[in-house]
């Protein structure tokens, strides 16, 4: 996958969440659902771009590995919003799916760096 590939894929990712977010219950739940997921959701997008632009290698794995963090957390909501059936599981299943993917793409991408950069590194 090209970086101008991802960088759609993590932008649908923002869309996607931000949808999400919209159709959520307006109850006490949701509102607490939804910001936490907005934030890390739109945050994977945003932070993928900065980390194209990283100043050198050791940069670039710092960047990538928020972008991972982000992507995981935003696992974590979408999973939480679906056990506390905030919306029905059907709605949520692809959305989990794909931040379960971003975020294995971006623990490779963090890993295939450091080895690059570091031969010797186990990561």
């Amino acid at each position: 996958m090209t970086t101008t590939e991802l960088k759609e894929r993590t932008m649908d990712f923002a869309v996607r969440i931000l949808k999400m977010v919209d159709a959520l219950p307006k109850t006490t739940a949701g509102k607490t659902v939804g910001g936490q997921i907005a934030r890390s959701g739109t945050s994977v997008a945003a932070n993928y771009r900065a980390a194209l632009r990283a100043k050198s290698d050791a940069d670039f794995i710092h960047k990538i590995t928020i972008v991972l963090e982000e992507a995981d957390e935003s696992g974590f909501w979408i999973e939480l919003a679906q056990r506390a059936d905030l919306l029905p599981t059907k709605l949520l299943k692809d959305l989990l799916q794909e931040a379960e993917e971003l975020t294995k793409i971006f623990n490779a991408t963090r890993s295939t760096t450091k080895r690059r950069i570091l031969p010797n590194h186990k990561s």
